[in-house]
């Protein structure tokens, strides 16, 4: 049996919204979208939501079942609890308009946040303005529904940037560039590391991401269309449905290398490129740069949300279940899929009044806003309410609507801590204390 359902949020004072109908995916017949909404609005207050803790799941050891085509089962033990500093009260201030923005990063000892541009180009913004695009690969991919430039992450010394982005073809491909001093991208230093056939236009994760471990992690959706048609997802001989963690380095055989450790590197038929499984489409994964925890936001099918949580201590999703499509966060989905060994989420919430698709997400670790430290900042496209979750252990202890803004498509962590929100719409905000 999966372990205990979390508590599924009752949001006060929400209404549903017009961008609802803008992203599908949550419907069975309708891929997700990335797709323009209204003008984002932002407020300045908002109502507590206070979830009923569910019980913590069984500890399980994160060993690979023996058959290649399911999934391995997740260690999740959890750590002490810690009171909050107080109510987070903040806002958000836009910082500019930009073009269909998913994603931003960061270098280390660099002041300038690099937004990425899902129509292709990578645009710096420092001292208060954005430059000229520091890479513009326009021509090798298109903006459309979920496809385009989707993702960025930078080697721990800046030297070098990987970027996740879908070809002309819809599949998806991770390149890394030699990057300058200036933050300027060498276009003609460009090398794929990894090709992943797209079966179907939607569902393609889209995130990199470099772990406290240096390696880099991509997010993996299951291929698309809807309901896990070929169940790519629980099976271990399938990229699709899974996050992935790989050295950028080159072996002699391939123009990256195989982390020894990787959970299914000795599994018979398994790829060895793959660190947890069970994954719908990971829109935004990220690591608690204090702790090293992984956060995972996955977006659901035709009824639920979920935010998951794999602490460092069991592994940082090491071998992890993540569940999909045996379930749809804690709901029993596809009967044909194995239902042993599958991670519950940290929370979930239930299409409507919530939202309908997830927006993933950072721990907030900056100085500036005491009270909201180690809280998870999340958001959802449909809904665009901006929301902070705080965990006791395992389970959610609190969430509270925080702002709101709209069409979001990520919240990001950007130089000292400061978290970003992104909306579709082209508005860029940072989160301070109101």
């Amino acid at each position: 049996m999966r372990p205990a359902r979390p508590s599924t949020l009752r949001w006060a004072g929400a209404s549903a919204t017009a961008a609802a109908m803008l992203l599908a995916g949550c419907g069975a017949d309708t891929p997700d979208a990335i797709a323009p909404g209204p003008s984002a609005t932002f407020a300045t207050t908002a109502p507590t939501i206070t979830p009923t803790p569910a019980p913590a799941p069984s500890d399980t050891t994160a060993v690979p079942d023996s058959s290649p085509t399911t999934a391995a089962v997740a260690t999740t033990a959890a750590p002490p609890s810690s009171e909050p500093a107080g109510d987070p009260e903040v806002t958000l201030v836009s910082i500019g308009t930009f073009d269909r923005p998913v994603d931003l990063a960061w270098r280390s000892g660099d002041a300038t946040i690099y937004i990425v541009e899902q129509a292709g180009t990578v645009t710096p913004w420092r001292d208060g303005t954005s430059g000229d695009p520091v890479l513009d690969i326009s021509e090798l991919t298109a903006a459309d529904g979920e496809k385009g430039l989707l993702g960025l992450a930078f080697s721990p010394d800046g030297s070098r940037a990987y970027i996740n982005h879908t070809d002309r073809a819809g599949d998806t491909v991770i390149a890394e560039y030699a990057v300058a001093a200036d933050g300027r991208f060498d276009a003609a230093t460009r090398r794929v590391l990894l090709t992943v056939d797209q079966p179907y236009g939607n569902h393609n994760g889209g995130n990199v991401t470099i772990g406290p471990d240096g390696m880099l992690y991509i997010g993996m959706g299951d291929g698309g269309a809807a309901d896990d048609p070929q169940r790519f997802s629980l099976n271990l001989t399938s990229l699709l449905g899974k996050i992935l963690r790989i050295d950028p380095a080159p072996s002699p055989s391939a123009p990256y290398t195989v982390p020894a450790d990787n959970p299914f590197v000795d599994v018979d038929g398994a790829r060895p490129e793959i660190w947890s499984v069970g994954l719908r489409n990971p829109w935004r994964l990220s690591f608690d740069r204090d702790t090293g925890d992984l956060w995972v936001a996955d977006v659901g099918q035709n009824e639920l949300e979920e935010i998951n949580l794999s602490r460092a201590a069991d592994g940082a999703g090491r071998g992890v279940n993540f569940g999909w499509s045996a379930f749809e966060g804690t709901r029993r989905y596809n009967e044909d899929q194995p239902s042993t060994g599958a991670t519950p989420p940290v929370l979930e919430y239930e299409h409507g009044e919530n939202g309908c698709s997830v927006s993933g997400g950072a721990v907030y670790r900056g100085e500036a806003i005491p009270e909201l430290r180690g809280w998870y900042v999340f958001s959802d496209f449909c809904s665009g309410h901006v929301t902070g979750l705080r965990v006791d252990g395992a389970r959610a202890a609190e969430a509270r609507r925080l702002a709101q803004a709209a069409s979001v498509t990520a919240v990001r962590e950007g130089p000292g801590g400061t978290l970003y929100v992104l909306s579709i719409t082209g508005d860029i905000a940072r989160i301070v204390a109101a």
